[in-house]
């Protein structure tokens, strides 16, 4: 066998015609050429070894069978049997040992071994050369950088194959004499060297598997000087990078976040065009071309980060001590600002939403709703219904949601202290909320009303305790403050502390409509549903019309709690103004609230056709008549009342606002935008009956709708399924992003905001000051008998020198 060097293959290569100067290509396969070269000759050195270790023991076994049968004997601790000492009147008085008639029966054949190898023509099989010629390895790799050396590479392998034959010929009578597994290894090489032609070298040449193999000696061997750094930030990076992270705190001194992408972008626009080239590895596309410079950005970062080694793994304010999801099952924690029988949103929505969640059975599930104590339970409470225990009210709840959805839901009901503020008219909670959820059930919270839960609230951080918060905004606050004295200094103020609470308290939020303030981390979905009576009133309203029977025999109606707020104004207003042109139109009010006897009076003062009921539930009897509903309200975010009135069959006139966008698609919903197209869209409804609803649109106001919308848009679905929550359709160039992260200010922001929260809700003179009810800090001595707690002073001791 030819033993091809590799400074034989160079000097040969470098022979070879040239164009010009060598390539980076071609040195760079010369180096991987050299690489294999290396690894070939390690290999043969190890063989040799072996050989050695084999050609040793074979000269052992040799001087140890020169040896006579006697000293044998006499010397079993150097032999390979174990022989015991024999003495000579043992051998006489006693048969020999069955491991003494083993060596005489093998001396024999010792003896015939001796001759064999003593003889003068027995010889020890010669070491084997193991070389092989890397030059066709070479001319493959080096064909593709220079295609006219690719007919001197065939010849080059032919001569190789030529002398490879004859050479393992001369050596097969060796191979054959000794070892007759050789002989049949070797005839089946050459079968196969046989086989191989200068066609199938050539298809694997040109085949996929070289550039492969190619890129593999890439990445084993890179040379130094490709190796570039990637530069540290500049001065526009680093201001950018501040001025991107500080959005929140900016957001929170009135500083809009468009405004602070503009600094962004305009930092980073002088050197865009080389943002990410200098980080980038060759051959790979950049990203600068995309129209979001914060993904430039983060890109621009992780590729920094990565070439220091960097890695960030949290922020001051984690928390490592959350819930574990080791059970199959979830927990999902749903948390609200009121309960039954208070017929408002906040009391309605969340206990249909906790009974469909629950009916998956794919998670457990726990409402927590306030406790009043007696007192506030008479001002709250419609018809003076109070309850004695959090038990009655439970049983209250339950009979009535079996009562309209129909099935039982399986799902727990907790209490937590709560006490109602006047001023406000809303209830407002006492002491941690957090505390009436068990830790173990601490995984995933929605919270309805978010910053109304939060306003005051001194406790453990929502997203501290669980795994993942969301946040439903169900209220236009704004709206209502900015109607009362001061209101716009107001509204100003709790513009700030909602964007405050919700950025430091909920991982996502929910807006039922683009009615509601703009909140970080939101969304606009609609997330309610119906009370599934509502649309079995409108299958039936629907199938009296088949049969020609009349569905409707009254006018017009609206339903709503008596206050300024929800619409009256507004209401007053519009009839008011055109009476003359509404001549003969008449409205039944129902509602009860604070404002009933100033709206009832501002109506009889006006002359107004309205006649004033009693406040009932929108699914009574009574009802079912009415063709029309009036809701003219624009403070509203989500109406419920319009819902189901759309679900019933009727018609529904309602304001062009953000608040009515998802009504929009139903074509009995009609929506004004002046007060002269209010009056067009009256009469239209009363000259015209309303269209039944197709099956496609009863489904999207259900509550199954509402809560598929629901897991999709807060993204419960991901985490339910332990999928993760930041990673949907992002560009594969910006992995680097996900491997390599950096202290986030936002996260930062968010920590801080939570702490000077704490801090600020701590002090009583601030609370009070802010509105909050006096004693709301901590629950009182009532509310732990009511809901059997530790008294107040035990749970929350003062202590003092």
């Amino acid at each position: 066998m030819i033993n091809i060097k590799p400074s034989e293959v160079r000097a040969s290569s470098s022979e070879a015609p040239s164009t010009g100067s060598i390539s980076s290509s071609s040195v760079a396969a010369e180096k991987a050429f050299s690489f294999i070269s290396k690894g070939w000759r390690d290999v043969r050195s190890s063989a040799d070894a072996d050989l050695q270790l084999l050609k040793n023991r074979a000269n052992s076994f040799k001087n140890l069978a020169d040896r006579e049968l006697e000293n044998f004997l006499n010397s079993a601790s150097n032999s390979p049997f174990s022989v015991p000492t024999i003495t000579a009147s043992a051998t006489l008085n006693s048969p020999p040992p069955a491991e003494i008639d083993f060596v005489r029966k093998l001396q024999p054949r010792l003896s015939e071994f001796r001759r064999a190898y003593s003889s003068p023509d027995f010889k020890l099989y010669p070491r084997p050369q193991i070389k092989i010629d890397l030059s066709a390895i070479k001319n493959a790799i080096v064909a593709e950088v220079d295609e006219e050396d690719e007919e001197n590479e065939r010849e080059t392998f032919r001569s190789w194959r030529r002398v490879r034959f004859k050479e393992s010929e001369r050596e097969e009578g060796q191979f054959g004499e000794f070892w007759e597994p050789i002989r049949a290894f070797k005839s089946r090489l050459k079968k196969l060297e046989h086989k191989s032609s200068s066609e199938f070298f050539e298809g694997i040449k040109n085949s996929e598997f070289v550039e492969k193999f190619k890129s593999s000696l890439k990445s084993i061997y890179k040379d130094p000087n490709d190796a570039k750094e990637v530069p540290p930030f500049d001065v526009p990076e680093l201001l950018a990078c501040l001025v991107r992270q500080s959005s929140p705190f900016l957001d929170q001194l009135g500083i809009d976040k468009g405004l602070s992408d503009k600094i962004v972008e305009s930092l980073c626009s002088k050197r865009k065009s080389q943002l990410l080239l200098r980080s980038l590895p060759a051959g790979e596309s950049s990203v600068v071309e995309s129209e979001n410079i914060n993904d430039e950005l983060d890109l621009r970062i992780a590729s920094v980060l990565q070439s220091t080694g960097h890695c960030y793994e949290g922020g001051f304010w984690n928390d490592c001590a959350k819930h574990d999801v080791l059970e199959k099952k979830r927990h999902v924690a749903i948390v609200t600002t009121a309960s039954l029988p208070w017929m408002t949103g906040t009391a309605v929505n969340p206990l249909f939403r906790a009974a469909y969640l629950a009916n998956s059975a794919k998670q457990n599930v726990t409402l927590l709703v306030p406790w009043l104590c007696r007192s506030d339970q008479e001002l709250v409470y419609p018809n003076n219904l109070t309850f004695g225990s959090p038990e009655e009210q439970e049983s209250y709840i339950r009979s009535w949601l079996e009562e309209r959805v129909g099935f039982k839901a399986d799902f727990k009901i907790s209490f937590y202290p709560g006490k109602f503020s006047k001023e406000r008219r809303s209830i407002i909670p006492a002491g941690d909320t957090t505390k009436f959820i068990p830790s173990k059930d601490a995984d995933i919270a929605i919270l309805e009303e978010p910053e109304h839960l939060n306003w005051y609230h001194h406790g453990k951080r929502w997203t501290d305790k669980f795994n993942h918060v969301v946040g439903i905004v169900h209220t236009n606050y704004l709206e209502y403050i900015k109607r009362e004295k001061n209101g716009a200094l107001q509204a100003f103020l709790v513009k700030h502390i909602n964007n405050w609470v919700a950025r430091a308290y909920c991982d996502k939020i929910l807006r039922l409509s683009a009615a509601t303030q703009d909140l970080p981390k939101s969304e606009i979905c609609n997330v309610h549903g119906v009370n599934p009576k509502f649309l079995k009133i409108g299958e039936k309203v629907a199938a009296d019309k088949e049969r020609g029977q009349p569905s409707f025999s009254k006018g017009a109606y609206f339903l709503g709690k008596m206050v300024w707020a929800k619409g009256y104004r507004e209401l007053i207003d519009l009839l008011a103004k055109h009476k003359s042109d509404l001549d003969g139109f008449n409205l039944d009010v129902y509602g009860n609230g604070e404002d009933a006897h100033d709206v009832q009076s501002t109506a009889k003062r006006l002359n107004l056709n309205l006649q004033f009921m009693k406040g009932r539930d929108h699914a009574d009897d009574s009802l079912h008549g009415y063709k029309i509903f009036i809701n003219p309200s624009v403070s509203d975010v989500l109406c419920t009342a319009t819902a189901e009135a759309l679900a019933m069959g009727k018609f529904v006139v309602c304001a062009d606002h953000p608040s009515n966008e998802f009504f929009r698609a139903f074509p009995n919903c009609l929506t004004y935008k002046t007060p002269e197209d209010f009056v067009a869209k009256v009469k239209q409804a009363m000259a015209n009956e309303p269209q039944p609803l197709t099956p496609e649109q009863r489904y999207n106001l259900s509550w199954e709708a509402a809560t598929q919308r629901f897991m999709e848009y807060s993204e419960l679905d991901k985490v339910l399924n332990n999928a993760g929550l930041g990673d949907s359709g992002r560009s594969s160039q910006m992995a680097i992003t996900k491997s390599v992260s950096m202290p986030d200010l936002t996260e930062m922001v968010d920590g801080g905001l939570a702490f000077a929260h704490y801090c600020l809700t701590g002090n009583e003179f601030l609370r009070l000051c802010t509105g909050a009810i006096p004693g709301t800090r901590d629950y009182d001595k009532q509310h732990s008998k009511d809901l059997h707690l530790l008294p107040p002073q035990v749970e929350n001791p003062i202590y003092g020198w």
